[in-house]
């Protein structure tokens, strides 16, 4: 009691469950509103905008969700840490085909008559019911991971208002002569009936098995009967055939086959890839300008009395030809492929507005126009087509291909090319401006900006963004029945204005019956047309119809407009960033964002597509129960993802995050409130942590406040370049350092080895450095970093309620000193090698060494090294260490060696002779580079990186030392120790098994304990002669086993191997509470009340009679039943929250059971005394009271 009067200092547990911790965290975020606090404080500070793409919330979010929004969690979360107030508003992509499909295959909808049948309201009506389905689990998963965003003032694409601006941002295009409508051959979903954009056809890329055949085309009036050969892999457009193409300028031969006699004519280029060898002869060689005009019979005669007057089945010129692929001579459909729909337009075979010759319909289907296959699929139809060529003579070869095809990124079902009439936004224009305005934007990583975003805007095409669907928001144009008179209409009170009802919703059952009357007089009244708009012209114009500008918020959007910053996938660079900078530039004629990360895919860990089908992923929310959301955080950013590359998702990786990054950190944080509450007791003086008192002349303390606020500098400038991927291997490298080099180094004065002072400057530092690095971490662990902070700032004057609320400080630069880093840089270095050397040799760091020598040609170096020395002599456990900077006293000479992996590859030819004139350096040559950092090698600049240094010293030395070098300082280690180094070693075994006992045993530096020993032969000798030395490092009495009394109360004994002998090493504890002298166990109930008149619920339990009996697994169960007046429906837990099983229960006596009927049990602090008051007489136990406070009345 005497101590808490003092101070209270919080006690931390000695493990912990970091997802159970996180929810704790979770719980306490919800009960202060953590988020919305956060956006309260910062709302009069500046605006720092971000857009949010919006997900489909008809399925749930997986791994690529989880780290977009990550990422984006991260910068945003950063950004409010330096002073801005971040609104994060999520949003949903309500419309269009994902919704649709889903909605066609529960209602097995084929196609348009099949929704005309049950009206579009009704269908609409199925797709808004789903649209919604997960929002719930969305919500959920993302807070789980920790992510902020505000859920609750969300957009929908449904919303009336968000639809109003998307009318708005049409009709500005529509106003700018940026819309047009036209027949145009664009990718088509047969499985949804309708286009895509050229930039959604490319998401979905499938390597596919497809017939081809080479058709003869007989040339009318030729003297040799000769036809043209022309290859294709679609059969099903043949029926559609007008023209055949050739290149002008590449060579076309005339040949006779051997095998038939037949004249044909292919490209000189694919002779032998159309003919066997030797079964053609060439009879004449020319330019394919020359077949330019030549007429050739139709191979089908669906359409050749139509197109014959028009100039079809006729011999066309254009480049496009390739000389890789099929015969050089090109079948055009001109309505089924983009080249051939140019080059029969420029060559007058068709017009732009005649009727397509395009006799597939919605579905994929053959219409009545092609009598023969009508009603057949397109692609059922292609054997029966190559069945009439056949049979008509018209088949040359027949084969198959395997080439990649795109499929539809919804139905996942092949795309064809057909013409379409559809609405369009002009882009192609526009080419240099959306490159001039990508300019401006930052892209981290870059080569992404300009490489795949920048080629792919400078092919720019106009696009398509209508769809022939329903669930949408429909294009807002009115037209009369000729198509002469058009209205784009930019507002719901426009449209009302023009029709005077009252709208309310303009979806399309709400608005296709809507009639405006014509401005012509005696004119019919306009209709509207019966597309929507595509689901990506919706989430592009986001921005704006999100805040439903321009009809409400229009300072908010002006101040935030453009973005400081937007996150997505690399599959948006045709997506999602593409859509956002062309409306952008079509509005206000510069890109909508200012910075933006691109990641990479994550991949299940075989490198394939991660698939719920054949479940090669563990479930994200399985990892986040095991391992915590922070964790699989940091796996996801801390990977070559956040720089656009793929990552195969390994659980492991998730598990070492806590292992080598959070376990050492809180360890740390562990170690410092231990300590703290020792200063606390031991001084019976208080602990307030102070900056102001920030001050230490210990320069391992100066090392790492400067190393910390170096980080803290490095932090700042790296995350105002968005470069999360540089930040946080620096971040959990800190950690590393923290806690292996300046813990483990000062561990004795964070003890309070070193006097008041010392302690308190020592607990400061590390006191310092944890807040610090607790802020910095707050973005990218939110979860263990306030958990932390909630510890810490109860001993600060800090009032705020999480670290959240907390800007991140500016460095302290009185603080930096870089000459201390790197002096301790080299010190790392010297020790690192003598670890290395160690372990090579097989000499624990327990055992202590005669000396270390350190060479290096820099004076300056060895000054480093030789101000740290003690801390050298320390780390490395050697009695001396000497400098010098002439290896030659050593008798060490130097050799270099080439590294082929790295030389090899960049030097290719050359690398033999690099590597001859490498290794005929002398010591001197190889000095000098090392001085320099490379040198010109066989006009080369060869760096010391790309060589291996190999020291060889003399008889003499290598006898006594073991060498090793990391290409700049040399290291000898005296690796022969005398006998009292080997004893030193074996003690400092003994202290290792003492202090594992006393962690096993849930122990804190405070708890008063002796320790008691017996063991035998020579490890016995040593235990004696060493035991002042083991007291000072235990700071415990450390006596024989003998020596012990029944005062002494046992905490935990264990019995083990040391050193070719057994050690028994007893923890205890003065205490004048009596224990029986039987077995016994502590009972405590967990969540049950006692009954039939039962008091409290702690009780004991004797575990054998006087008899020497012991009491059963099941009875036991039924005497703690007995004890407390409950059935014995109950579980039976430890101490560290684990079932006691039989087994447990043979060896549980002296330690506590806990009776509950949850189905877990947290970890739970341990009593080794009995909760009741016993005696023992001549053999037997007398139990005073039991439960604990109730008398048994028993006469003692």
């Amino acid at each position: 009691m005497e101590n808490q009067r003092v101070q209270d200092i919080p006690r931390v547990p000695e493990s912990i469950d970091f997802p159970q911790e996180e929810e704790k965290i979770l719980t306490l975020w919800k009960e202060l509103d953590v988020f919305r606090t956060c956006l309260k404080q910062s709302k009069n500070k500046p605006r720092y905008s971000f857009y949010d793409g919006p997900p489909f919330a008809t399925g749930l979010p997986h791994y690529g969700h989880i780290l977009a929004g990550t990422i984006k969690d991260v910068v945003t979360r950063y950004a409010h840490q330096q002073g801005f107030h971040v609104e994060r508003r999520f949003g949903w992509d309500t419309h269009g085909l994902p919704v649709e499909f889903e909605i066609d295959n529960a209602l097995g909808i084929k196609g348009p008559e099949d929704v005309a049948k049950m009206g579009i309201g009704n269908y609409n009506a199925e797709c808004r019911k789903i649209v919604t389905r997960y929002v719930n689990e969305w919500e959920s998963i993302m807070t789980r991971i920790g992510r902020w965003i505000d859920f609750k003032n969300d957009y929908k694409t449904l919303y009336p208002w968000f639809m109003e601006t998307i009318w708005w941002v049409f009709t500005q295009m529509y106003n700018k002569g940026l819309v047009y409508q036209g027949n145009k051959v664009m990718p088509y979903s047969t499985a949804c009936n309708t286009p895509l954009s050229n930039f959604e056809s490319g998401q979905n890329y499938k390597d596919v098995i497809d017939p081809a055949v080479t058709v003869k085309l007989p040339i009318i009036g030729d003297k040799d009967k000769a036809s043209l050969l022309v290859w294709t892999t679609t059969p099903w457009t043949l029926p559609s055939n007008l023209a055949a193409c050739v290149h002008p300028a590449h060579k076309y031969v005339r040949v006779k086959q051997t095998s038939t006699g037949e004249f044909y004519i292919v490209m000189e280029a694919r002779l032998e890839a159309v003919f066997q060898e030797g079964d053609y002869e060439v009879k004449e060689t020319f330019p394919g300008a020359k077949l330019k005009g030549l007429e050739y019979v139709p191979i089908f005669n669906y359409f050749a009395d139509q197109m014959k007057k028009q100039g079809a089945y006729k011999v066309l010129l254009d480049d496009y030809v390739t000389q890789e692929s099929g015969t050089g001579v090109v079948h055009q459909a001109p309505y089924f492929g983009e080249d051939d729909y140019r080059v029969c337009l420029a060559n007058g075979v068709i017009t732009r507005d005649q009727d397509p010759i395009c006799p597939v319909d919605a579905s994929g289907r053959f219409t009545s126009a092609v009598t023969d296959y009508q009603g057949q699929y397109i692609k059922d139809a292609d054997k029966h087509i190559i069945a009439y060529l056949k049979a008509n003579g018209r088949l040359f070869h027949h084969s198959q291909v395997k080439h990649s095809y795109p499929f539809c990124w919804r139905s996942d079902t092949p795309l064809i090319y057909r013409a379409v009439p559809s609405w369009f936004v002009r882009v192609e224009h526009m080419s240099e401006e959306l490159l001039k305005s990508n300019s401006s934007t930052y892209w981290v990583p870059d080569f992404v900006k300009d490489k795949r975003f920048g080629n792919w805007l400078k092919e720019a095409r106009d696009w398509a963004v209508s769809r022939n669907r329903y669930w949408g928001t429909p294009i807002p144009i009115w037209m009369s029945p000729s198509g002469d008179e058009m209205r784009c209409i930019g507002s719901i009170a426009e449209l009302e204005e023009l029709t005077g009802l009252k709208i309310t919703d303009i979806h399309r059952e709400s608005v296709d019956h809507i009639e405006i009357p014509s401005r012509i007089p005696g004119n019919p009244p306009l209709r509207r047309v019966p597309e929507v708009f595509d689901c990506w012209f919706e989430s592009g114009s986001m921005p704006y119809a999100q805040m439903h500008y321009p009809f409400e918020n229009v300072k908010e959007f002006e101040e935030a407009f453009p973005a400081n910053f937007i996150a997505e996938g690399i599959d948006q660079t045709r997506g999602w960033f593409y859509t956002l900078l062309v409306v952008s530039q079509c509005l206000f004629g510069k890109a909508p964002f200012k910075n933006l990360i691109v990641n990479g895919l994550v991949l299940a860990s075989d490198g394939q597509k991660m698939s719920k089908r054949k479940k090669n992923y563990p479930d994200p929310l399985e990892v986040v129960r095991k391992y915590g959301a922070d964790a699989l955080r940091l796996y996801l950013i801390n990977s070559p993802v956040v720089r656009a590359e793929n990552l195969r998702f390994k659980e492991e990786g998730v598990r070492d995050i806590v292992k080598d990054v959070f376990l050492p950190w809180y360890n740390a944080f562990r170690f410092l409130l231990q300590n703290v509450e020792s200063y606390v007791v031991d001084n019976k003086v208080p602990f307030k942590y102070s900056e102001v008192d920030m001050k230490s002349t210990n320069i391992m303390d100066r090392w790492i406040l400067s190393f910390t606020q170096s980080l803290l500098d490095y932090v700042r400038k790296e995350m105002a370049l968005y470069h999360l991927y540089t930040v946080v291997p620096r971040l959990t490298k800190y950690i590393d350092y923290l806690t292996n080099w300046y813990v483990r180094m000062n561990r004795k004065r964070l003890k309070g080895e070193g006097g008041l002072e010392d302690c308190r400057q020592a607990l400061f530092t590390l006191f310092n450095v944890l807040l610090n690095i607790v802020k910095m971490m707050a973005p990218f662990a939110p979860f263990l970093a306030d958990n932390m902070f909630q510890y810490l700032k109860k001993l600060t004057d800090e009032e705020a309620d999480s670290v959240h609320y907390l800007m991140l400080p500016t460095p302290n630069e009185t603080l930096i000193n870089l000459d201390i880093e790197r002096a301790v840089s080299r010190m790392q270095s010297v020790i690192e090698l003598g670890r290395v050397i160690r372990d090579r040799k097989t000499i624990p760091i327990k055992y202590p060494l005669p000396d270390v020598v350190v060479i290096h040609q820099d004076s300056k170096y060895i000054d480093d090294v030789v101000s740290l020395e003690p801390y050298i002599l320390g780390e490395l456990n050697v009695r001396s260490m000497t400098t010098t900077t002439d290896k030659s006293k050593y008798g060490v000479t130097l050799r270099a060696e080439p590294d082929h992996k790295t030389l090899g590859l960049r030097l290719k030819n050359d690398f033999k002779a690099v590597t001859a004139a490498i290794k005929a350096l002398g010591d001197g040559e190889i000095n000098q580079m090392v001085q320099d950092g490379h040198k010109m090698i066989c006009g080369h600049k060869i760096g010391i990186e790309e060589v291996r240094l190999i020291f060889k010293s003399d008889d003499v030395t290598s006898s006594k030392y073991e060498v090793h070098s990391d290409n700049d300082v040399l290291v000898l280690l005296n690796v022969t120790p005398d006998q009292s180094m080997q004893d030193e070693g074996t003690a400092r075994e003994i202290i290792n098994r003492v202090q594992k006992l006393r962690k096993k045993a849930q122990l804190v530096p405070t708890d008063e304990i002796t320790v008691f020993y017996s063991t035998n032969g020579d490890l016995a000798r040593v235990a004696k002669e060493f035991s002042t030395y083991i007291e000072e490092a235990i700071r415990a009495p450390f006596k024989l086993q003998k020596d012990r009394t029944s005062q002494d109360s046992l905490i935990m004994e264990e019995t083990q191997k040391l050193k070719d002998s057994t050690l028994t090493v007893q923890l205890t504890k003065i205490s004048n509470c009596v224990v029986p002298s039987c077995p016994w166990v502590n009972v405590e109930l967990v969540g049950i009340e006692p009954r039939f008149g039962r008091r409290g619920t702690k009780g004991l339990v004797l575990l054998q009679n006087s008899r020497k009996q012991k009491l059963s697994f099941d009875d036991f169960a039924h005497e703690v039943g007995c004890l407390f007046g409950i059935p014995c429906n109950f579980n039976l837990f430890d101490n560290k929250g684990k079932v006691v099983t039989k087994d447990a229960f043979a060896n549980a006596s002296g330690s506590t059971i806990y009776v509950t009927r949850n189905e877990s049990l947290e970890t739970r602090s341990t009593s080794s005394e009995p909760f009741c008051k016993v005696k023992n007489v001549n053999g037997r136990v007398l139990v005073l009271e039991n439960p604990a406070g109730c008398p048994t009345n028993v006469k003692a």
